[in-house]
């Protein structure tokens, strides 16, 4: 886990300067709505082969979902769909609460500033808002799961914008 001022930091800069913001032409993308805040996340996903070649996002909301969002595209530009698959699915176990250990894998990087949403139930869906988003777009697009790839969001399929 990282300490408390290190984290606050990360998720400021990322909410104040997103990275990897704003519309990639030409590329797919999903529009999510978390109603019961207001969150509002697009993410566009440009694939080559195997790889997650570009991904953006451009949204609105609090400073979770806009942080998770830009943190989301820097930790997952360039990974395969089975790397960005297991990091996603990390990620919502810390987000959740049910990371093995009780800490924030350090595979995570600057995501584990985002640790502490799971001691805020409300604002988990916030977190995952983008990472839904990300998972419904890989899948409308042919590009889904693996057989046997546990369901990395349970609240259920994201809808389509595109």
């Amino acid at each position: 886990m990282l300490p408390e001022s290190v984290a606050r930091e990360i998720i400021a800069s990322h909410q104040q300067r997103p990275r990897n913001r704003g519309e990639l032409v030409g590329a797919p993308f999903i529009t999510l709505e978390n109603p019961s805040c207001g969150d509002r996340v697009t993410v566009w996903v440009r694939l080559e082969n195997d790889t997650i070649a570009d991904l953006h996002s451009d949204g609105k909301g609090c400073a979770i979902s806009q942080s998770s969002a830009s943190l989301m595209t820097v930790a997952l530009k360039g990974r395969t769909r089975t790397e960005a698959r297991a990091l996603a699915a990390t990620f919502r176990e810390m987000v959740m609460g049910e990371a093995a250990s009780g800490r924030a894998d350090p595979q995570l990087g600057d995501l584990r500033a985002l640790s502490g949403v799971s001691r805020l139930h409300a604002r988990r869906k916030c977190a995952l808002l983008p990472w839904r988003a990300l998972e419904g777009l890989l899948n409308a697009h042919g590009v889904g799961r693996p057989d046997g790839f546990p369901d990395v969001f349970s609240d259920g399929p994201a809808s389509t914008d595109s």
